[in-house]
């Protein structure tokens, strides 16, 4: 690596390596601590609803340190007297680490002046005031409730389907003053963010905007090991203006390297901290909502690689399938799958699977089977069915009928 030049192979083993793979992956159970260390180098989870395979906050973990027990993850991000994690906007709705919530303090106070939230949640708390301010008094006097579960749910859905109570909680949760207490079924519990918050993380001082966010900003190039502004910004999704000058202060600092990386238009920031390994090795299927890859042009940029969500495409119109997930082998994504867990007949389904142009077909299905017998066994599934589709189809049949799982071709 020369001088404040970084070669594209160099930039994918930075970020790799920042972003927690290439170690080993354990072959029973991994330990809480490793997931905590794992989810403390990402620095967030990402939440999402679809659960067509697992929720999405679960795969991360699994991605970088192995089968771990799902149970204990939901104690320590859900169980109101033993969590280590809480819920908040941090890229999206997000888990994050405790000692990060006064970084997002910032947020909260903006979105009790009712900036930076979503436009039909500022309408509807403008125009009814007096109903939000009934809704905090009713968790106040009755502890944790759900959306459905207050004495006054208000209009039934209109915008995003929310009903006027779901609407108040979610600016109270966004403005700080209720968080979530648990979830019952995936559906949030909310109570004063007081009463669910250990005290020791809520008398921590709240530092200005400008540190919080000079902050988050350094946590995301730690994260993602080199980046651009666009990348650091996205990261916590953070104000334009606010994450230059907060790199242009990191800069100064030393705290960022200003950097060139081979094929990149414009500057990049190196943690100068961050390890830049000779190879890395392992294999990985990566959730649709990884720090890894959600930022799609970063992973063009990164991998060469092409990745869109079809979720919302009319299944006609798919190209790879509804919830396809990438396959990281060693230094590249090489392939992706389409995959459904369907736990009525405990049957990890391969909808399809698509290789990328230039790898070893045969090399790469032998390494995707055998990761999908881990992601198999891990969810507690006994069987595995491939249909037909996709160029890897034929190729991972072989492989797959080596396991010593049931497999329906």
């Amino acid at each position: 690596m020369a001088e404040n030049h970084i070669s594209l192979a160099e930039a994918r083993r930075i970020t790799l390596a920042a972003q927690g793979f290439g170690k080993s992956r354990s072959q029973t159970r991994a330990t809480w601590p490793r997931v905590r260390k794992a989810i403390e180098q990402m620095g967030l989870l990402q939440i999402d609803s679809v659960n067509v395979l697992v929720r999405s906050h679960y795969l991360p973990a699994f991605s970088r340190v192995g089968a771990y027990n799902i149970a204990t993850f939901d104690t320590k991000a859900f169980d109101p007297h033993r969590r280590e994690l809480f819920e908040y906007w941090g890229h999206e709705a997000s888990l994050l680490p405790l000692a990060l919530h006064p970084l997002l303090r910032w947020r909260m106070a903006r979105a009790r002046q009712l900036k930076g939230v979503y436009g039909h949640v500022v309408r509807a708390v403008r125009g009814q005031r007096r109903y939000v301010d009934s809704v905090l008094d009713e968790i106040r006097e009755r502890g944790p409730l759900s959306a459905r579960e207050l004495s006054n749910r208000g209009r039934a859905g209109g915008s995003w389907s929310w009903g006027d109570g779901k609407t108040a909680l979610e600016y109270l949760f966004w403005s700080g003053q209720i968080t979530a207490h648990t979830r019952r079924r995936f559906e949030r519990v909310y109570d004063l963010t007081e009463r669910v918050l250990p005290a020791d993380i809520i008398a921590l001082p709240t530092p200005t905007e400008s540190e919080a966010q000079r902050e988050l900003v350094r946590l995301a190039a730690r994260a993602l090991g080199i980046a651009t502004e666009v990348d650091l910004r996205d990261y916590f999704r953070l104000p334009t203006t606010n994450t230059k000058q907060c790199i242009a202060e990191l800069v100064e600092n030393g705290d960022l390297l200003s950097v060139q990386v081979d094929g990149w238009r414009g500057c990049a920031y190196l943690d100068p901290h961050a390890r830049i390994p000779h190879r890395v090795f392992g294999s990985a299927l990566v959730s649709p909502f990884d720090p890894l890859i959600w930022e799609r042009s970063r992973t063009e940029r990164l991998f060469d690689f092409r990745y869109r969500l079809e979720i919302y495409t009319p299944a006609e119109k798919r190209k790879h399938g509804y919830y396809v997930l990438p396959f990281l082998l060693n230094e590249r994504l090489v392939a992706r799958v389409d995959l459904k867990a369907d736990r009525s007949s405990q049957t990890l389904c391969i909808l399809a699977a698509h290789r990328e142009v230039g790898v070893n077909e045969e090399h790469v299905a032998q390494a995707l089977a055998q990761e999908l017998y881990r992601l198999t066994a891990w969810l507690g599934l006994k069987n595995i069915a491939l249909t037909r589709r996709g160029n890897l189809a034929r190729s991972l049949r072989a492989p797959l009928t080596c396991t010593p799982v049931d497999i329906q071709i």
